[in-house]
């Protein structure tokens, strides 16, 4: 997964960036938000010798955006794209497509406001799914709109729905108080119920961002990406603003999203940077890998080709752990793998072996072959052999391989 999405990173001008598993807790805080999930329930977090308080890091935006500003990264190029491969922690219940330390892959494309942007980070998020043959997969979409939107929509949410607080959870009626915004997030069937008869009548989008999230539809309609509105999708985050995004699989069961993503225009700013546009994504490497699994074989896992040295005895295995070396060495056009037998396996045993490691040829040397100063090549599909002077054996296997 992670060869694929580095090729795939690469052709859309995406650099890797690595930040520290740990963080300082108030990073999640200002830019998370102080009331979600994550910053409450799920993160690890603790004071270190120096009394510092600091968490292993739930998600991977906001140490982003933190080292793009203290790297002074906006000062040298305003505009660059970033991914990531890491790993996350939430102290959350494990179960199915939930687990404390998981993976994520992701993109930040950090500088611009445009709604290219937006589907740009979108297309790149299906191509990494449809390389990984990732099938039955859905893009669920919506507009949050600008600050003044949400601030709009929050005070509208907590006016209808304060009438029908006590039909609400536990969880439902702290967040009317302190984010509405979060009500609409929540898992909860007879809330959600509750949510979509209230929703139906609100309108809080401003003229601005109501063309911004037609130009992105418009976008992703040009790049032939199909997509669902749905007006129920916030993401758990409070930095995410206008275009927010899911795609899920039914694969998974309740927890069916494989990655998530949106725009966030005022993060950098609220870290004490300019004000400057922002979207990305994060793929669950654990719940692609379940959605794989249940699919069956996706991706070949002998994509690269494999060259094994079978030995027989002291000298050959000298003799065979110096042409492999040699191979090695070499410059190769295409991903080849050499390997040989450290065991003192019987020459039966390594033909297994080098079977079930998807060998396309075994070098076959014993004392035979020492005596000819040649090895045995078998090509693993034909089965066919042939005698190769030590001497040309890279020459004859590139010859071969490439």
């Amino acid at each position: 997964m992670e060869s694929i999405s580095q090729d795939i990173f690469q052709k859309f001008g995406y650099r890797e960036i690595r930040t520290p598993i740990i963080e300082e807790k108030s990073l999640f805080v200002k830019s998370i938000g102080e009331e979600t999930d994550i910053v409450t329930k799920e993160m690890f977090s603790f004071k270190d010798r120096g009394e510092r308080e600091i968490v292993l890091r739930p998600e991977g935006t906001a140490p982003i955006v933190r080292a793009y500003l203290e790297a002074n990264l906006h000062k040298t190029d305003t505009f660059q794209k970033f991914y990531y491969m890491g790993s996350m922690f939430r102290a959350e219940r494990p179960q199915a497509g939930r687990m404390r330390q998981f993976h994520q892959i992701g993109a930040e494309a950090i500088g611009s406001g445009l709604p290219e942007i937006d589907a740009e980070v979108i297309k790149l998020l299906t191509s990494l799914l449809d390389a990984m043959k990732i099938k039955g997969y859905k893009i669920r979409i919506n507009n949050l709109g600008c600050k003044e939107d949400k601030t709009s929509l929050s005070k509208t949410l907590r006016g209808v729905l304060t009438k029908e607080k006590n039909a609400l959870c536990d969880d439902c009626r702290k967040r009317l108080d302190i984010n509405p915004l979060r009500v609409l997030d929540c898992k909860n069937e007879s809330c959600r119920s509750l949510i979509r008869g209230a929703f139906k009548s609100v309108k809080f989008l401003c003229k601005k961002c109501d063309e911004h999230f037609n130009k992105v539809l418009a976008c992703l309609d040009r790049l032939g990406i199909k997509y669902e509105l749905d007006p129920y999708i916030v993401r758990g985050l409070d930095y995410y603003t206008q275009t927010v995004f899911e795609v899920t699989h039914p694969g998974l069961g309740s927890q069916d999203a494989l990655g998530a993503g949106g725009r966030y225009d005022n993060l950098i700013s609220d870290m004490g940077g300019p004000q400057l546009g922002a979207a990305g994504f994060a793929l669950g490497v654990e719940r692609i890998l379940i959605v794989a699994a249940k699919q069956g074989p996706t991706v070949d896992p002998h994509d690269e080709k494999v060259v094994y040295v079978a030995t027989m005895g002291d000298a050959a295995r000298k003799k065979g752990f110096e042409l492999i070396d040699l191979l090695r060495s070499d410059k190769w056009e295409k991903k080849v793998v050499f390997d040989m037998d450290y065991e003192n396996k019987s020459l039966k045993a390594q033909m297994r072996e080098a079977d079930k490691l998807g060998a396309k040829f075994v070098l076959i040397i014993g004392d035979d072959e020492i005596s000819k100063g040649e090895a045995m090549l078998r090509d693993m599909m034909t089965k066919e052999q042939q005698g190769v002077k030590f001497d040309d054996v890279v020459r004859t296997i590139k010859g071969k391989i490439e």
